[in-house]
């Protein structure tokens, strides 16, 4: 009997799956082959055939990641392979600095701990774009995979690339400033790649830095390596324990940011970037324009109409802020995940900066993180935000998904509906500009049902509209 190989297609940013179901060695050759394939042709024309390889703290990361390079090299191309787990963002300025013609990661990011994934980076130190990854799925088992001894992994290369990527953070974040403020933050790196990075970047001066989860667990003690709030308990008690005024968590692979103020709630993106961008305009007195993604807030919408800055909506999915931010001056970039870029440096989420660069937010601000909020929303207006993840398979969510978008309905909650837009699933609009997003993930069988309004109350009755409405469909 003939077994039938498991398809390999890119969701938001890169190809995951279950490990040992269809995260396998075999499978992970199939799709290196075809990357290797790719960069080969591209070759042609660049010249470059180094490839930058580097893995996260998952079960068998390390092993897959070397089983990465070995095909790479049977395929005629030099491999730099990071010699430990390492943050994306860090493996990401590799292939910049060292102009590879490429990158691989080995990472299911903030997928549960049973995942893991195979991330592309591409020269410029971004994520691939969706031609590339196109191209790449099209290349699958349109040749067997090569394999050689790996007689050089090229670590040499990225010792320079490590201490590049400290001196850029040295110079884009004011860490004097950071390293003698008095008081206490919290970092969690959630078991992750991030580890004690944030923490190095501070050590040194007056202020305590206490960080919680930096150590390796495949299993992430249990939890999911996201930095949102029903992740984020042990992060917020030990803020709560030590009267920090802040709290900071990076993702599985130190990509994403997630914060906690000074009484150990859970600020959600549609508090942190509206945050940041107004740090960035107005006390760094920096210009661009801002890129919110299809589920990011009203806020960040209104700060930027009020500087003059010009503002672009993309698809979920950092790739598509990547790709305005080459092409167009962009300042900030950002999706409700936590996923932040910033002008300056290269276009990629980078948990490590972002974390640093809130801080530094906070700190310039001489006010707790509730207070800049308040003051936010006296300025701009107050939106609650929540989110709902449910579990349903991929193929019913976006059939559910396309059917909201044809037939949907007069009103949700007693709140009439008064427009829907489809840029990436289907969002219903209300007169008062809140939103209900719903929206099937690409790379694992979860529908999540997005939600700003105007209150606490609107909100947590709009998502229990949503759900129901959800419930009754399927």
């Amino acid at each position: 009997m003939t077994r039938t190989l498991a398809p390999i297609r890119f969701g938001t940013d890169g190809w995951r799956a279950i490990i040992a179901q269809d995260f396998t060695f075999a499978n992970v050759e199939r799709v290196v082959q075809a990357y290797a394939t790719y960069l080969s042709d591209q070759a042609k024309t660049s010249g470059a055939t180094l490839v930058v390889v580097g893995y996260d703290r998952r079960f068998l990361s390390d092993k897959f990641a070397r089983r990465a390079c070995e095909v790479l090299v049977g395929n005629g191309l030099r491999v730099a392979l990071f010699p430990h787990d390492t943050p994306t963002p860090l493996i990401s300025w590799a292939v910049k600095v060292l102009q590879a013609s490429g990158g691989i990661v080995i990472t299911a990011s903030h997928n549960p701990a049973d995942f893991n994934g195979f991330k592309i980076k591409a020269p410029w130190g971004g994520s691939a774009t969706q031609e590339t990854t196109a191209e790449v799925e099209r290349l699958v088992d349109s040749s067997p995979p090569l394999r050689s001894e790996i007689l050089s992994d090229g670590r040499e290369l990225l010792a320079p690339a490590v201490e590049s990527y400290r001196q850029q953070i040295e110079s884009y974040v004011d860490l004097e400033r950071l390293r003698t403020a008095i008081g206490t933050v919290v970092v969690d790196p959630m078991h992750g790649t991030g580890g004690r990075w944030v923490e190095g970047f501070l050590s040194g001066g007056t202020l305590t830095v206490d960080t919680i989860r930096a150590n390796r667990d495949p299993l992430f003690g249990g939890t999911n390596p996201e930095p949102i709030d029903r992740n984020l308990s042990a992060l917020k008690q030990c803020v709560i324990d030590s009267q920090a005024f802040l709290g900071l968590a990076t993702d599985g692979d130190a990509d994403r940011l997630g914060a906690v103020d000074e009484r150990g709630r859970t600020m959600t993106m549609h508090d942190v970037v509206p945050l940041l961008l107004l740090h960035l305009a107005r006390n760094r007195k920096m210009t661009g324009g801002v890129v919110r993604t299809f589920s990011q807030s009203v806020l960040t919408k209104r700060i930027a109409v009020a500087h003059g800055l010009k503002l672009y909506e993309t698809p979920i999915g950092f790739k598509y802020i990547a790709d305005l931010m080459l092409r167009e001056d962009i300042l900030i970039g950002a999706e409700e995940s936590g996923g932040i870029g910033v002008k300056g440096h290269i276009p990629e989420r980078d948990g490590i900066l972002n974390s640093l660069l809130f801080l530094e937010a906070v700190i310039t601000a001489g006010k707790s993180p509730s207070e800049m909020l308040r003051d936010l929303h006296r300025e701009f207006g107050e939106f609650c935000f929540g989110r709902r993840d449910l579990y349903v398979e991929v193929a019913v969510g976006k059939d559910l998904v396309a059917g909201l978008a044809s037939e949907p309905p007069d009103s949700l909650a007693g709140t009439e509906v008064v427009n829907v837009e489809t840029l990436d699933g289907t969002k219903l609009e209300f007169a008062d500009e809140s939103w209900l997003l719903f929206r099937q993930s690409g790379t694992e069988p979860v529908l999540r049902i997005y939600c700003e309004a105007a209150s606490a109350q609107n909100m947590e009755a709009l998502l229990a509209a949503g759900v129901k409405l959800v419930s009754e469909i399927s």
